[in-house]
């Protein structure tokens, strides 16, 4: 069997690792020609790609779309190979539930390791072993999931050399029906050609190409690339710029019946007496459901009516008994006062992920040395579409229609409350208007099932209030980092001791999901010290541990997970390194990075482009970072004045990004505005505070997002790389909330070291 490598990252935050599969290459995940079901005068090639009988493409779509691309970079490998002119040849359609669909890539991202052990062409044989026995894994649990920026890094080969052996077969299909040399014959937009005449389109070879072996199949080179790297139209704009566009919350099957939800206002909390009758007499109302716990969600209530409008104003007025948490109520206050204390002993108590040299004698015979509390609080993921689900249950049946990120496990997940085998479960994954993580839960969708067990076999849409996604949501953990570090005479450090604490994310989320691999006790939680753990600077001396806490407050994927707010602590800690050594903050970086030229290129090009140490008018400051997460290295500028109030006004972020060969430029342009504009939201406004167990927020007055004129210029500059490509939708966030405390510290001298910073 022919050795190939693939490169792959993962979900939260793991570096690109270059692995060798000797025992399973890309063409393993191919796929069988059955895979896919065929319809009327469809024929399957592999279990990626069916052609139509009029020659149409059709690419079995694995990844859910919310805004980040995916469908159109995904199709854009596939019509690379495929010689397309354009992706209006080819049409996605549903993966379905096979286990080649599952995402590899996001599994070997949980493996806990720095860019010192993973940089391309310098691997370790611990880094290769890990990612070859996770690969392995992954591909036998075969969960199909959209996160942790892996959807391009995990379908870079499968997916190419599915193409480019349906390419093979069509050619060799030709050649065999014309009798003519496969080397002479040409392949372009969906047609296969001779020069002396012979042409016939996709649909008229598909039947015999599916009975014809591929022979040898080579990957096009760079050289030859038309698509791949282009900007082409996304695949979904037409749609979403029309309004015909389909989101979960659009969905209208026939006789469709609305359902809303009511949990209790404290967390833990859980319905008592509920006026059952009194809800029963509001106009449109049908019943009222008492939901249990579903996949990590409190008890609650649902209201079932013939609007959305009549279920929303009949639930807002149910009176109910409501119970506390009977372990008492949850306040954040005391459980940031508590992880502060916890991250004070972290590096003695915790799990230490990196352990190099006597970190602890070097600080106590250091000539000097720096350390600091830092904090970050709570946070929601504020997703613009409304939490929902659509489900039917009728003659043993079950059809679903969800924006979600695991249509797998929400597929498993209705099965068990219907009663019913999983393969009479039908996921219908629809537009997510947003997810950043909240949708790799499935709590909602086992509600909006338990409902449609009651309505009879019609169709209900569950549709939480803006309210109740707030204060039930899993939000990002709270958490804090004592960070010290030893510096010579030259203000070089020579020891870096960092103590973490906050829950548990990666636990929590597989008890609730995926219990089967949930085990009694936690194992080291590698998304709670990522970017910390794996930060790049070369420090002889390291010892970086993390206190897992668990606190009753539930907890999730949020974007960027561990990064999100380790990058904070990290980059404003060098950033005070710098300051106490008299140095610039980017030479002193540069200093530190010896070993890894990428970062260092990265960093400097942010800088060259920000125009970093030129003069700036009167009022500016900057500041900058640099973060790797998901594979990717990302350095950001950020340029502020402060307003007459004392509030900043940031003018201008300018990144620079490492991530591998880019697929579609103009998309990764935009992932990082979205990104630079959530991180910018997050830094500057973003918590939630919980008092007597209810959390305060509740909506977007009290919860604020950035608004349009408060963004700044976002510049995009990306490194021209060889690289396979790398995470794209999260590394943009980790960076901006250090960046943006540099600049504050460098226009007013005041160093902020906890988030939000105003």
């Amino acid at each position: 069997m022919k050795r190939r490598t693939l490169l792959l990252s993962g979900l939260a935050g793991g570096t690109a690792l270059l692995v060798g599969f000797g025992v399973a290459p890309p063409r393993a995940r191919l796929g069988k020609a059955g895979t896919l079901p065929a319809r009327a005068g469809e024929i399957g090639l592999n279990g990626w790609i069916k052609i139509a009988a009029d020659g149409t493409v059709l690419l079995a779509m694995n990844r859910s779309e919310m805004g980040q691309g995916v469908h159109t970079a995904l199709a854009q490998l596939v019509a690379e190979e495929l010689e397309l002119a354009s992706l209006e040849r080819l049409l996605l359609i549903a993966a379905g539930h096979d286990s080649l669909y599952g995402n590899v890539a996001m599994f070997i991202g949980q493996l806990p390791l720095g860019p010192r052990a993973t940089e391309p062409g310098h691997e370790t044989p611990l880094a290769r072993l890990g990612a070859w026995g996770i690969a392995k894994l992954a591909r036998e649990l075969g969960i199909n999931a959209t996160g942790g920026s892996s959807s391009i890094a995990d379908a870079w080969e499968p997916l190419r050399w599915a193409a480019a052996t349906a390419r093979q077969q069509l050619l060799g299909a030709a050649s065999l029906r014309w009798k003519l040399p496969l080397d002479e014959l040409q392949l372009k937009d969906g047609m296969v050609s001779h020069p002396s005449g012979p042409r016939a389109h996709f649909g008229e070879l598909a039947q015999e190409a599916a009975l014809t072996p591929p022979g040898e199949v080579q990957l096009k080179s760079a050289a030859q690339w038309r698509l791949i790297g282009k900007p082409l139209p996304r695949a979904d704009l037409a749609a979403k710029v029309k309004g015909t566009a389909r989101f979960g919350i659009d969905q209208r099957p026939p006789g469709l019946l609305y359902a809303t939800v009511r949990h209790a206002p404290m967390l833990g909390g859980a319905p008592g007496a509920v006026p059952v009758d009194t809800a029963l007499q509001q106009p449109g109302v049908l019943r009222v459901v008492q939901l249990g716990p579903y996949a990590g969600s409190q008890p609650a209530i649902a209201v079932v009516a013939r609007t959305s409008w009549h279920a929303l104003r009949a639930a807002r007025a149910l009176d109910i008994e409501w119970q506390a948490r009977p372990a008492g109520a949850v306040d954040s206050a005391q459980i940031a006062s508590a992880l502060a204390e916890a991250a004070r002993r972290a590096a003695a108590d915790g799990f230490a992920f990196v352990s190099q040299g006597d970190a602890a004698a070097a600080l106590a015979r250091a000539p000097k040395r720096i350390e600091a509390l830092y904090e970050a609080p709570y946070l929601a993921h504020a997703a613009m579409e409304p939490i929902n689900c659509t489900a039917q249950i009728l003659d043993g049946r079950v059809e679903i229609w969800a924006p979600t990120q695991v249509p797998g496990l929400a597929r498993e997940l209705a099965a068990r409350i219907a009663g019913v085998a999983p393969d009479a479960v039908t996921v219908h994954v629809t537009y997510l208007g947003g997810g950043f993580g909240r949708r790799l839960e499935i709590d909602f969708i086992g509600q909006a099932l338990r409902v449609a067990l009651e309505t009879r076999g019609a169709p209900v849409q569950l549709l939480w209030a803006r309210e109740e996604d707030m204060a039930q949501d899993f939000y990002r953990p709270a958490g804090a980092a004592w960070l010290q570090a030893a510096l010579d005479a030259d203000g070089k450090p020579t020891a870096l001791q960092i103590g973490s604490a906050g829950d548990a994310i990666a636990p929590r989320w597989l008890e609730r999901v995926l219990p089967a691999l949930a085990g009694p006790v936690d194992l080291p939680d590698k998304t709670a010290s990522e970017g910390l753990f794996d930060q790049p600077y070369a420090i002889a001396a390291q010892r970086i541990a993390h206190l897992a806490t668990r606190h009753p407050v539930p907890v999730g994927m949020w974007r960027s997970v561990g990064h999100s707010h380790n990058a904070f602590f990290i980059e404003s800690f060098v950033d005070e390194l710098a300051h106490a050594a008299g140095a610039d903050p980017l030479a002193y970086r540069l200093a530190l990075l010896d070993g890894l030229p990428r970062h260092a290129a990265v960093l400097q090009l942010a800088a060259e482009r920000a125009g970093w140490g030129q003069p700036l008018p009167q009022g500016r400051a900057q500041g900058l970072a640099l973060h790797e997460s998901f594979g990717s290295i990302v350095a950001q500028v950020i340029e502020l004045s402060l307003d007459a109030n004392g509030r900043p006004r940031v003018h201008r972020v300018v990144c620079a990004l490492d991530c591998g060969i880019v697929v579609h430029p103009g998309i990764v342009a935009q992932q990082i505005e979205g990104a630079v504009v959530f991180g910018l939201t997050a830094a500057l406004f973003g918590r939630i505070d919980i008092d007597a167990g209810v959390v305060r927020q509740r909506n977007f007055n009290d919860y604020p997002l950035l608004s349009l004129a408060q963004t700044p210029a976002i510049e995009t500059h990306l490194i021209d790389s060889e690289r396979p490509p790398s995470g794209v939708g999260e590394p943009g966030v980790p960076p901006v909330a250090p960046a943006l405390a540099n600049a504050l510290f460098a226009l007013s001298g005041e160093r902020r070291r906890r988030l939000p910073l105003f």
